[in-house]
């Protein structure tokens, strides 16, 4: 029969403790480990959604920057086709004004009936013939100085939606 002494009993708790310890301090051990590996693979996945995040914040400017400048440009574009405008119109009013003149003085050394009416229909006619044509081509201008205008907006929007349709962060890969 085997009998326990005080020293065998101190001996296997001995073992026992240290069987114990030695689980304690490797289970320590493996999580201390898994929470470095953890805490790492976290940090770099910070960083890296944090570095996206601010290229997306850097492109948005960019994206801003550019759109203001398309704005100036089409501003600029504007204000001069309208400054084009007004000098054709100016121009036409002080054409119409002469041949009013003209025909006025003309209408004034008439010597018949039958001439002041021919001044007055020819007159009125090429006034009406004028008028429509200065028209078409203002609204030609118009429509041109318009369309090269929007040209620089459209550009923007363009790429202002290719920029946005984009991901602003990617995905975490597995």
């Amino acid at each position: 029969m085997n009998q326990f002494t005080p020293k065998s009993i101190e001996n296997v708790a001995a073992q026992a403790k240290e069987q114990y310890e030695g689980l304690v301090k490797a289970g320590q051990e493996q999580t201390v480990k898994q929470f470095e590996q953890t805490a790492t693979a976290a940090k770099e996945q910070f960083e890296k959604t944090a570095a996206q995040l601010l290229k997306s914040y850097e492109d948005l400017q960019a994206t801003g920057k550019a759109n203001v400048e398309a704005l100036i440009a089409s501003s600029t574009i504007a204000a001069k086709g309208a400054e084009d405008l007004g000098r054709e119109v100016v121009a036409y009013g002080q054409s119409a004004l002469d041949k009013s003149i003209t025909t006025g003085k003309a209408l004034l050394t008439a010597r018949t009936i039958q001439e002041v009416v021919e001044l007055q229909n020819d007159f009125l006619k090429t006034s009406f013939d004028s008028l429509l044509a200065e028209t078409t081509r203002l609204q030609e201008l118009s429509t041109k100085v318009t369309n090269e205008a929007l040209a620089p907006l459209n550009a923007r929007v363009t790429a202002t939606v290719e920029t946005f349709s984009k991901p602003i962060v990617k995905p975490i890969a597995a």
